[in-house]
């Protein structure tokens, strides 16, 4: 039977007794319902799940740590546009699934979220949530680095101005020429991805990105949804360069 994986933020050991932080902890009472004993697994992002039991007086007692997560044979740095509520979630949630190594929430030309301040902190809380429920999930003991939502054009502007060799710059265009197929295998096992909100990017963002070294890549015949896309060209990468492969 698969045991329930739970995140803690506090560093971990075989044999250390660690008491939960408020959200995890309800969590492993309240809903999963375990008690004094039960099993179940802890990961804090080092690369190691952790096998644990609730213990008698509360706090859970950690066994050794298991294996190492295995390095990504393709890292994927997913650059998105941020889209509406449950669809940036769900964009976020699957990336996670699909193996993606880093994750950077983008202003757009035709991004209509609206987030300063304060709201901006909640909302990538929210993300960071999303983020670690999609690892407890698919059993990934490493968790994809967040970065903070930024415009697109000062993100760009931290980028080197020449495409680095074998760490190719895709961007996803609906009617671009190349196909991933038609991509040679990215040497140095890294690729960055680049896809716009509801709508996709404005003409002069696009314009922008070919500047900063992209490729324009279109995922077949037809116009994919926001949340889609990504989601169908992290799965091309994975089989065709990743894991996926076997």
């Amino acid at each position: 039977m698969r045991l329930d994986r739970i995140y803690t933020a506090q560093p971990l050991s075989a044999g250390a007794r660690v008491e939960l932080e408020a959200g995890p902890w309800r969590h492993v009472t309240q809903v999963l319902r375990l008690v004094a004993g039960d099993a179940l697994v802890l990961f804090n992002g080092d690369g190691h799940d952790y096998p644990a039991r609730v213990a008698q007086s509360g706090g859970v007692d950690v066994a050794a740590p298991g294996p190492p997560e295995p390095p990504l044979p393709l890292a994927v740095t997913l650059a998105l546009g941020i889209s509406k509520g449950e669809r940036m979630d769900y964009a976020l949630q699957k990336a996670v699934e699909l193996g993606v190594a880093a994750l950077v929430p983008l202003f757009t030309a035709r991004t209509v979220v609206k987030l300063r301040d304060d709201r901006l902190d909640k909302r990538r809380d929210h993300w960071r949530g999303v983020v670690v429920a999609a690892c407890e999930q698919s059993g990934r003991r490493r968790l994809p680095d967040l970065a903070i939502p930024q415009r697109l054009s000062d993100w760009l502007g931290t980028l080197p101005a020449t495409d680095q060799p074998g760490h190719p710059r895709l961007l996803l265009h609906h009617r671009a020429d190349l196909t991933p197929p038609d991509l040679p295998p990215p040497a140095a096992g890294r690729a960055l991805l680049l896809v716009g909100p509801e709508g996709g990017l404005a003409p002069g963002e696009r314009d922008a990105a070919l500047a900063h070294g992209f490729t324009a890549l279109r995922l077949g015949p037809r116009v994919l949804r926001a949340e889609t896309a990504p989601l169908a060209a992290l799965a091309a990468l994975q089989t065709l360069w990743g894991d996926f492969r076997g």
